[in-house]
């Protein structure tokens, strides 16, 4: 008997075709749906909510375009009405959980550095031994993850976001311009150098941890929006697996700088999705938020009638 001869249409499928088929398939099959930050599509962004506690009260890098603050009006990264002790993160979540019927995700991502104090790896501890179906995740610069990542792994960490802004110690001289370590002030390349190595070791630890990692990366135009990609590699080998590129809004230091384009953004995130699946669904939330991202909003019923969002974005 003589076979069908092959369709040479899907015989040999176009290498274009499945370079689209790829991208457009979720990174994560195991957030898909379950994280709004870990889900590529837009079905899967929708589905879950997520809950920010504001318990982290300091930072220990200082960004040029980063403005923390404590108001109830702006709707952006380091910005919350209050900071919560551990013990009111607890209660807090128990109100969520209530009040919010898809709540899936508990993370920390501010006002401060979640790692600069110990009040979110505490939190994290008290609320995955109450509530061990949550998923907890935590966002930070990466300055102290080598040294407390195991400590996240043991309170119940599984996702993890770490800004990365460059792999050039003088760019991000220029993007961080001094942090503290170890009690000390450090300034400039010498600063950019400590930053870099820490979130690579850190990224790599928390790899071999078995954490899912994503990097945020804003765009900056004159000082990063040229080497993107080897943000993505480096990130990649170091084992991220997304990334979400956030557009600069001028403000603080930068803010003599242009905001990128939407051509200026595409080919920034052309550049990363030659290593890293790109996230494009951020929504740059306050570090109280409460719901699903760009969807529904639920922080005034948790955290009380007077909370107010204005749609100002910015990060921090």
């Amino acid at each position: 008997m003589n076979e069908r001869p092959a369709n040479p249409r899907t015989a040999n499928a176009c290498p274009a075709h499945a370079m689209r088929t790829a991208a457009m398939a979720p990174a994560f099959p195991e957030l898909e749906g379950r994280h709004p930050c870990f889900s590529t599509t837009a079905e899967g962004h929708a589905k879950a909510a997520r809950l920010h506690l504001p318990v982290a009260p300091g930072c220990n890098i200082a960004c040029a375009f980063c403005r923390r603050d404590f108001n109830r009006v702006e709707q952006r990264p380091g910005v919350a009405a209050r900071l919560l002790r551990p013990d009111e993160a607890v209660a807090t979540t128990e109100r969520a959980l209530r009040l919010v019927p898809n709540l899936a995700v508990v993370g920390v991502a501010g006002p401060g550095d979640p790692l600069a104090s110990d009040h979110a790896i505490e939190t994290f501890a008290r609320i995955h031994a109450r509530w061990p179906g949550l998923t907890l995740c935590i966002s930070t610069n990466g300055l102290m993850l080598p040294e407390r990542v195991d400590e996240l792994a043991a309170a119940g960490v599984t996702t993890l976001t770490v800004t990365v802004n460059s792999v050039d110690p003088e760019i991000q001289a220029v993007i961080t311009p001094k942090i503290a370590w170890r009690r000390k002030r450090v300034n400039g390349v010498e600063a950019g150098q400590r930053l870099i190595a820490n979130q690579f070791a850190g990224i790599a630890r928390a790899a071999s941890l078995g954490l899912t990692i994503k990097i945020n990366t804003v765009l900056i135009p004159a000082l990063n929006d040229h080497h993107i990609g080897e943000v993505a590699a480096t990130a990649a080998k170091a084992g991220a697996r997304m990334i979400n590129i956030i557009p600069l809004i001028p403000e603080h230091q930068l803010l003599h700088l242009k905001e990128p384009g939407f051509i200026e953004l595409h080919k920034a995130r052309t550049a990363a999705a030659k290593h890293l699946k790109v996230f494009t669904h951020c929504q740059r939330c306050r570090a109280d938020a409460v719901g699903v991202p760009g969807l529904t909003d639920f922080t005034r019923e948790v955290y009380g009638d007077d909370v107010r969002a204005e749609p100002t974005f910015s990060h921090g």
